[in-house]
């Protein structure tokens, strides 16, 4: 979610723990998520983003058509 507003995992992570009050209060997988996990929802992003792009397209292109 970050990257869509140019904000670095990093600081998305403390801003957690600074919410959260303390950072020994944020779970380690919360932290830092394993790799093929992360990988998984960058490509479950990407999936969305294309879907949205298409019915976008798609909504322009009736709005036109008609």
């Amino acid at each position: 979610m970050g990257e869509l507003l140019g904000i670095k995992a990093e600081t998305l992570r403390n801003w957690i723990r600074r919410d959260l009050g303390e950072a020994g209060k944020l779970p380690a997988a919360a932290a830092e998520p394993a790799d093929a996990e992360l990988a998984r929802l960058r490509r479950a992003n990407e999936i969305l983003k294309t879907a949205s792009a298409f019915f976008a397209q798609a909504e322009l292109d009736r709005k036109l058509g008609s």
